[in-house]
């Protein structure tokens, strides 16, 4: 249902002109899927299924709400055979989802209710917020769309960062007990997956999201507990994943403008190539860092120059980076995290445990909170 859902919303809205209207029938068209396909299979046709579906949905609902000629105008234009419409258009849909007129927030949440299939109950749990609030962000982001002209638009900028942004909270989430929500990481691959064929920068975020996920065995213990990279199994990596990774990213490393997709799978490529933490090579992950940052002007990505800098040239030259830092990230525990690190390379350990201790009071995962705090506790021994 996944897989088809874009596809007949993009051809729903583009029959009716309305994407909030053909997402609601979409979505009433999911939930009587759910409840009349069998559970050992599906419908020899799950596409023309859902279409005929939402598009019986949408005529109610029109004929319900909108005068007698408006109503007899639609309902010619949607009682078409299921296959009039070939076209494929869920790039149209997503790229809907993440109307530069919305709010990151809101385009998050709509684009993982319209294009990857959860429930609204599923993305609040996902961000620690209410259910009611979640169904009122995703009812506004509609609403705001009223009028949009439906279809695909040349930039993709907003999407790849929306799909971004899905990922990194399902990969390291930012909040809670748990260090990893996989469905959400997997959705934003699978969308990635979409897009990918679109040009150099959208393929290059598929790669870096395969070559990143890749590492995630690897990152806890089997208690839960974080595991930093310098200590890793590499032999957990996911080597099928590594391999496709860094297949997509060579076929387009250095074609059309360079971005801040390609420079990062760029990063995570040199990660995954080295056999060992000690083997990686730092200075030139530290040289992309550098330009990343100029392409970007993100504090968190010099904040991992820094890191980087400091396995090249030794901590103090790490150390140095920082001091331009403290205002761009005032109150973030990653800045702190990172001086600890390096205080703790330096030889300074009592500064270091002072430096764990600040991180672990300011960050809302559970995980990393006890990370840091047993960094620290190591320390004061």
């Amino acid at each position: 249902m996944r897989e088809h859902a874009p596809a007949v919303l993009g051809v729903l809205a583009r029959r009716c002109g309305s994407f909030d209207d053909a997402e609601d029938a979409v979505q009433e068209a999911l939930l009587a899927a759910h409840l009349h396909w069998p559970v050992d299979g599906v419908p020899d046709n799950p596409r023309g299924w859902l279409l005929q579906t939402a598009s019986r949905k949408l005529i109610d609902a029109i004929r319900g709400e909108q005068a007698r000629r408006r109503r007899e105008e639609l309902v010619s234009r949607l009682d078409r055979p299921v296959d009039a419409y070939p076209a494929d258009d869920t790039l149209a849909v997503l790229m809907m989802c993440c109307h530069p007129d919305l709010p990151p927030s809101s385009q998050v949440a709509l684009t993982l209710r319209a294009a990857g299939g959860l429930t609204t109950a599923e993305i609040a749990a996902a961000f620690l917020v209410p259910e009611a609030t979640m169904a009122q962000r995703i009812s506004r982001a509609k609403q705001k769309l009223r009028g949009r002209p439906f279809g695909p638009s040349t930039d993709l900028t907003s999407l790849r960062r929306v799909l971004y942004l899905i990922f990194n909270e399902g990969y390291a989430v930012s909040a809670g007990r748990t260090l990893h929500r996989v469905e959400l990481s997997a959705e934003a691959i699978r969308l990635a997956r979409r897009i990918s064929h679109v040009d150099a920068e959208s393929a290059a975020l598929l790669a870096l999201m395969l070559l990143t996920d890749a590492r995630r065995p690897a990152r806890t213990s089997v208690d839960g507990d974080l595991i930093p990279l310098e200590e890793q199994d590499r032999a957990l990596w996911n080597r099928n994943l590594i391999v496709e990774g860094i297949g997509i990213f060579d076929a387009v490393a250095g074609t059309g403008t360079v971005g801040e997709y390609q420079l990062q799978a760029a990063i995570a490529a040199l990660h995954c190539r080295a056999p060992t933490f000690e083997t990686t090579d730092w200075p030139q992950i530290a040289a992309l860092y550098g330009l990343l940052a100029r392409v970007t002007g993100n504090p968190v990505v010099s904040l991992n120059r820094a890191v980087a800098v400091a396995m090249s040239d030794g901590p103090a030259a790490g150390l140095a980076l920082l001091d331009d830092l403290g205002d761009q990230l005032a109150g973030n525990h990653r800045l702190d995290a990172v001086r600890a690190h390096l205080h703790e390379q330096a030889g300074d350990p009592s500064t270091a445990a002072r430096l764990y201790a600040a991180a672990a009071a300011r960050t809302s995962s559970l995980p990393e909170r006890r990370y840091l705090t047993m960094r620290a506790a190591r320390l004061r021994r």
